[in-house]
């Protein structure tokens, strides 16, 4: 039995978050169908993160066992043929019988897109969220300062998370503003975060709390408040999910 890892790339849109469920078409459910049909056994996926609903990736983790004796690197190839056009494998390699992607010590880079627009724009529908109101990206990229470090981020984290504990390191906040093309006086604003693991929709939270900094409804002394109090009530709303992308999961 060999166990091969695969980095998979999707747009999330059509699909109920990654992980496999009855009465739903999910991104794992795809990728086993895929693997069982092609390979003519049974198989069993494990993914490294659980994308909510509607969340894209390009850099996701997932490993499987074999009996197949089709060299690693081809799997990529192969399972490509059988995958709908909106998940794709970017590479497969072989790792050992123990590898379990959720429970390696890695660092995780999502992005969240905003369409900061007075009109929006079609071709951002599925990967941004548009916002019209203008924005304050100074004072965005301040509070998102105040989140790097190792928090406690219960106040960032919906309810329903049945982990044990609620401490996070977060390595960089970074938002990015570029003009968007063709849009006079438009922009798009990038919300970057890398840490070494993340809460049930930490960083839509992380995104939504942003955003109402940006607008004038929230100050940095909130932000703080809110991650000093550890209450979800607190902090910001959950942004929506298309404007998610899991970029990177790399290990330390």
């Amino acid at each position: 039995m060999r166990r091969i890892r695969l980095i998979v790339a999707y747009d999330g849109t059509g699909y109920c978050g990654w992980q496999i469920q009855d009465n739903a078409v999910t991104v794992e459910g795809e990728l086993t169908k895929a693997l069982c049909t092609w390979l003519q056994e049974e198989v069993e996926v494990i993914g490294a993160s659980r994308t909510d609903s509607g969340v894209h990736a390009l850099g996701n983790i997932a490993v499987f066992d074999t009996e197949s004796r089709i060299p690693a690197e081809k799997f990529a190839i192969g399972i490509n043929h059988y995958l709908p056009a909106d998940i794709r494998v970017q590479r497969s390699d072989e790792v050992e019988a123990d590898y379990h992607p959720r429970y390696r010590k890695t660092e995780k880079t999502y992005e969240y897109t905003i369409l900061n627009t007075k009109i929006a724009i079609p071709v951002y529908d599925r990967y941004a969220y548009h916002i019209y109101h203008a924005l304050d990206v100074s004072m965005m990229r301040k509070a998102g300062e105040l989140l790097i470090g190792e928090h406690d981020f219960s106040a960032f984290c919906s309810a329903g998370s049945q982990v044990k504990s609620k401490v996070r390191t977060v390595y960089e906040v970074t938002v990015q503003e570029e003009p968007v093309p063709g849009c006079n006086g438009g922009s798009r604003i990038c919300i970057r975060v890398r840490g070494n693991g993340f809460l049930y929709n930490m960083v839509r939270i992380i995104a939504g709390t942003l955003l109402e900094v940006g607008q004038g409804r929230r100050t940095l002394q909130d932000v703080e408040e809110a991650l000093a109090s550890g209450e979800r009530k607190k902090a910001g709303p959950t942004a929506p999910p298309q404007g998610l992308t899991l970029m990177e999961i790399r290990e330390e």
